[in-house]
């Protein structure tokens, strides 16, 4: 309860956020906030394909680095049975670097936070995950890597697991749609952790109307359908979403 409160709180500070903004068009603070059916993390269901509310704060400045921090409910360590009670916010903080190079090309180096708080289970490890990231875009595309450098997600002994991920953008200018599509491959590191490695991939629309961002995604995992989650189901997943930046 007092994890969804803060998040509660969160949102709410985040909508403040606009009355800043008018006085200083320039400001490198911004917020957003986001409603959506389910919530997945490369793929997997954090909520046990229920609703989660989402909301987080960034700063960035124009010298190209940038820090942040964004929050969304979950239920996965409490399903899982990792965690008996209290786990039901996951709340992530990160920083970096960005910067553009030769033509239309750009990279981002970054570290990725992801914070849980809550009651373990006797014998349970913490979820709690660091990871540094490197990103290379090229117009409409992008690389990212991602390596663990403690436990990934609770899983033991996976100290240097990697997630690959390859995005791709484009806006339909006449109807204003922007689509986007995913494909990601994790990778467990560790004895006995290859079994877990999984690809997830997705297609998206997204329209802004109003004020608000509407969006549809397409979901599917292939490979593993066991691990440290509650479910890892091959099954294509439908997730709607609304959300507001300011």
């Amino acid at each position: 309860m007092m994890k969804r409160k803060l998040l509660n709180s969160l949102i709410l500070a985040a909508l403040a956020v606009p009355a800043v903004a008018m006085a200083d068009t320039a400001s490198p603070f911004s917020g957003n906030v986001a409603l959506t059916t389910d919530y997945l993390a490369r793929g997997v269901s954090q909520t046990n394909y229920n609703g989660a509310i989402q909301g987080g704060f960034d700063y960035v400045n124009p010298n190209g680095f940038y820090a942040g921090t964004w929050g969304s409910s979950i239920s996965w360590l409490q399903d899982s049975g990792m965690y008996t009670a209290g786990a039901g916010l996951e709340l992530d903080t990160y920083a970096g670097y960005t910067a553009s190079f030769a033509t239309d090309y750009s990279y981002n180096v970054g570290f990725l936070r992801y914070n849980y708080s809550g009651v373990r289970a006797v014998g349970q490890p913490s979820a709690s995950t660091n990871e540094l990231n490197a990103a290379i875009s090229w117009k409409m595309l992008t690389a990212k890597y991602s390596r663990s450098f403690t436990n990934l997600f609770g899983t033991p002994d996976s100290v240097g697991s990697n997630y690959l991920e390859l995005n791709g953008t484009y806006t339909l200018e006449g109807p204003g749609v922007d689509l986007s599509a995913h494909y990601g491959k994790q990778k467990y590191s560790g004895t006995g952790n290859d079994k877990y490695t999984y690809s997830d991939y997705n297609v998206k629309a997204a329209k802004a109307f109003g004020g608000y961002t509407y969006a549809l995604m397409l979901s599917k995992l292939t490979g593993s359908t066991s691990g440290v989650y509650s479910d890892k189901a091959e099954r294509m997943l439908a997730v709607l979403s609304v959300s507001h930046a300011m």
